[in-house]
């Protein structure tokens, strides 16, 4: 399976070819984020890309939110975007790499774009870099998993085999508010990081 490195997102991005991108926040992560009373939360949005969920967040109060992304292009348009932004909170590198730890992970197309391989890391490291009780909300793909992608499916069984040993599944059922393009095709989820015997 090709690498789909720093050089192949930003080309991406670079040639206008980003079309997961909807241009706004999309509504099943909207309502999710209109019920969240805490705004000090320290979030997280990892392989963002131009990240509206950043603009929306932002201009509700949420300040303590962190970007990264492989790609400098998507970074930049977040800036020019959110001039007001702290800069040390856009993260140029891989989210593999990460040191850092947080109260919630906003998943909107990052796990699809990540060669299948891959899954079972991202898995381990999402709950490396969740706090006690922290929390993994957002979307994933409900089709088939094929070669072809990125972005690549998945199936409610392969998430719930991946995430239920290390995580509490609080919430995994087919998005009702999808856009168009997408609708029957994703799931809703919220997983709650476990407390393994080592943390204790």
């Amino acid at each position: 399976m090709m690498p789909f490195n720093k050089e192949y997102w930003e080309n991406r991005y670079l040639n206008d070819e980003a079309p997961w991108d909807t241009g706004s926040i999309t509504a099943p992560l909207k309502e999710y984020i209109d019920q969240i009373i805490d705004k000090t939360l320290k979030i997280l949005i990892p392989g963002a890309g131009n990240a509206h969920e950043l603009d929306y967040l932002f201009s509700q109060g949420f300040h303590n939110v962190f970007i990264i992304d492989l790609a400098p292009t998507p970074l930049e348009n977040i800036k020019s975007r959110n001039p007001n932004f702290p800069d040390s909170q856009l993260l140029l590198g891989d989210f593999f790499d990460l040191n850092d730890t947080f109260d919630l992970i906003l998943e909107q197309t990052f796990f699809c774009a990540l060669s299948p391989e891959l899954r079972p890391q991202y898995a381990v490291k999402m709950h490396e870099i969740l706090k006690p009780g922290g929390k993994i909300a957002g979307l994933l793909f409900d089709f088939p998993l094929t070669e072809a992608g990125p972005p690549f499916g998945g199936s409610e069984t392969e998430y719930r085999g991946l995430f239920a040993d290390t995580f509490t599944i609080k919430k995994l059922e087919r998005a009702h508010n999808s856009i168009k393009p997408r609708q029957d095709r994703e799931l809703f989820f919220i997983f709650e990081k476990k407390i393994t015997t080592q943390q204790l």
